[in-house]
């Protein structure tokens, strides 16, 4: 009995480390996104957005949208924009970083300057024209404080 609970045990070890390389070699590289709180100065909302692309190929595009929360999280504002690409950049390159300031402009002034913003991303073009998954490949998170 003694060497059938030593069997189980290692086979139990062999079956964690197995699981342990296959999850260390699935973690993508990612486009991660820090999103920093809005800056609210009357009818428009800054919402301050940082880049890193960690994927092996640059990224010639990437559309996110904004959407502004109050304190109940009632949306009270969203905008959509290309923050990598277009005319004002060139892209971003494997490995470099970049900094986008999202302007959110309201029809009327926010009722409050204590907004949240949620950022997510609906497109991103890769080198070459090939379509990331952003699902799979975009990690966005707020700013530490």
């Amino acid at each position: 009995m003694n060497s059938h609970c030593s069997a189980i045990a290692n086979y139990l070890r062999r079956t964690a480390l197995y699981v342990a390389l296959v999850c260390a070699s699935s973690v993508h590289a990612q486009l991660a996104v820090t999103v920093s709180p809005p800056k609210v100065v009357g009818q428009k909302a800054v919402v301050p957005l940082a880049m890193k692309n960690g994927l092996s190929e640059k990224v010639e595009s990437a559309r996110a949208v904004v959407f502004l929360l109050d304190e109940q999280g009632k949306m009270v504002g969203q905008a959509t924009r290309w923050v990598i690409g277009g005319s004002n950049t060139n892209g971003l390159a494997a490995g470099a970083t970049n900094a986008f300031h999202f302007v959110v402009t309201a029809d009327k002034q926010f009722a409050t300057t204590n907004l949240t913003a949620r950022v997510s991303f609906s497109r991103i073009v890769l080198e070459g024209g090939k379509l990331a998954d952003v699902a799979k490949q975009v990690t966005v998170a707020a700013a530490a404080k």
